[in-house]
């Protein structure tokens, strides 16, 4: 599993090393003073990690379930670099008041609480300041988890950051543990009130029965939705985050009534969804992600035209919770080379092709959607990036993507009213077309130059152009 990787956070807390005489047996000092009995070195953590953190803001997505289209900040994001290109980024997303995601363990974040009931937020604090800062709707994914909930090392030096680890789930008897974690997060940032459980169903996979895990899964949701609601009611929660997979349709995995030209379900999956959605506790939303591609990388019948898989998957989910709002927690169109990168297309093509994938999901009935960010520490080139890297001074400029993003979520955001408009003829099988009273957005699915007539206007489109029209609203 896992689509995009991981990137763990820095181990922060190290004793520093000391001058003179005498420092080896200073540091063997701290070493025992910084020590619980039968746990690991517990040097930088606090007790008080339901303590409030900072100035909570107030948020513009508070109290609804839908919070828009926006990013998941991965291992690099704005939060650090040049303060010149990190507050660049910071008004860049001030105008667009982006919805924001992070994960409370990896992707730039810490392991929260080493040793049982001892914590360092350090760098989810630093995260959540800078969505404070730069405004938008905070989220929270509740995952991975601390080593000594799997079954791993306790203490502040004992992280096993490897993707293996990290991709853990908690062991069963450890669930509780986990929603009380869950709980103190929530404490901690009361801003936030809108949290994911868990991701992809990582580390729930039954390799004796050759399924998911799906039990396990929701009973550990289930604790932690409970938890939730037990710190404030108005706290919103979801699930499953599933991965969403097709397949070819001969697959022996093949769902043989969820199919279309882009390929079949996984019939496990489906599995696992209807699990969950039978027996959750509750859900205020519900998240899902995937691919428009089947897990052969295969784009059927094409790049553009696999991106259908995302309407069906959209329109399928919310049949089956009675119109939950549905979110996106990643989105993929383009497949990864062997080291997990998406740099095979020019940024005209990627966009394009996201663009359709947007489209798609809004088509099916979904309101939310994160774009997983692969953002870079330094350099220039940041293939499918929202800024260039904030290393340096004239850092953080926005690209490509962003602008598609942050348009996208300020006319298709939640509330939006979908129109059909006129398309000519010859147009339909080249154009992709998405319209409210005030906006449509036209996206070239041809590598040529084209004139296109929709809405009664004619204009021309570069190769895989991307174009926003402004209506006057009747």
């Amino acid at each position: 599993m896992g689509r995009h990787g991981w990137n763990s956070g820095a181990l922060r807390w190290r004793l520093t090393a000391l001058l003179g005489v005498g420092v080896a047996a200073l540091a063997l000092i701290v070493t025992l003073v910084n020590t619980l009995p039968g746990g690991g070195s517990t040097a930088g953590t606090s007790r008080d990690g339901d303590k409030v953190h900072g100035t909570p803001a107030t948020p513009p997505d508070t109290d609804r379930p839908e919070v828009g289209w926006g990013f998941t900040h991965t291992q690099y994001s704005a939060d650090e670099g040049s303060d010149t290109a990190t507050e660049r980024v910071e008004g860049l997303l001030e105008k667009a008041q982006l919805p924001q995601d992070q994960a409370i363990m990896g992707w730039g974040a810490d392991n929260p609480e080493p040793v049982k009931g001892r914590y360092d937020f350090g760098a989810l604090d630093r995260r959540i300041d800078f969505m404070r800062t730069s405004g938008g709707t905070p989220v929270i994914t509740l995952c991975c988890s601390p080593d000594w909930m799997k079954g791993g090392t306790s203490g502040v030096d004992s992280t096993n950051w490897s993707q293996a680890s990290l991709e853990t789930a908690p062991k069963p008897d450890h669930y509780a543990d986990y929603a009380a974690l869950a709980a103190t997060v929530a404490k901690r940032y009361p801003d936030v009130t809108h949290f994911i459980v868990w991701n992809e169903f990582k580390g729930f996979w039954n390799d004796s029965k050759q399924r998911w895990d799906y039990e396990g899964y929701t009973q550990l949701y289930n604790l932690v939705y409970k938890a939730l609601k037990k710190v404030n009611p108005k706290i919103m929660v979801g699930g499953p985050y599933l991965v969403m997979d097709s397949v070819d349709p001969r697959d022996a995995n093949a769902s043989r009534t969820f199919r279309g030209s882009w390929g079949a379900m996984d019939q496990r999956i489906i599995d696992a969804f209807d699990y969950w959605n039978e027996h959750k506790a509750g859900a205020d939303f519900v998240v899902v992600d995937g691919s428009s591609y089947t897990n052969d990388d295969d784009l059927l019948p094409n790049e553009f035209g696999a991106t259908d898989k995302l309407t069906a998957v959209s329109r399928w989910v919310r049949e089956q919770t009675h119109d939950l709002p549905l979110w996106w927690a990643e989105y993929y169109v383009e497949p990864a080379d062997g080291n997990d990168d998406r740099k095979g297309w020019s940024e005209t093509h990627r966009v394009a092709v996201q663009a359709t994938g947007m489209i798609a999901m809004a088509k099916g009935g979904a309101t939310s959607g994160f774009y997983w960010n692969p953002e870079e520490e330094k350099g220039t080139e940041c293939a499918g990036c929202l800024w260039t890297p904030t290393d340096g001074s004239d850092g953080g400029r926005q690209l490509p993507m962003y602008d598609l993003v942050s348009r996208f979520d300020a006319a298709f955001g939640p509330g939006a009213t979908f129109e059909t408009v006129p398309v000519a003829a010859d147009d339909v099988p080249n154009v992709r077309v998405l319209a409210t009273d005030r906006t449509v957005l036209v996206v070239n699915t041809l590598d040529r130059q084209i004139s296109a007539k929709v809405d009664g206007r004619t204009f021309d489109m570069a190769a895989y152009g991307v174009k926003w029209l402004t209506r006057q609203p009747t």
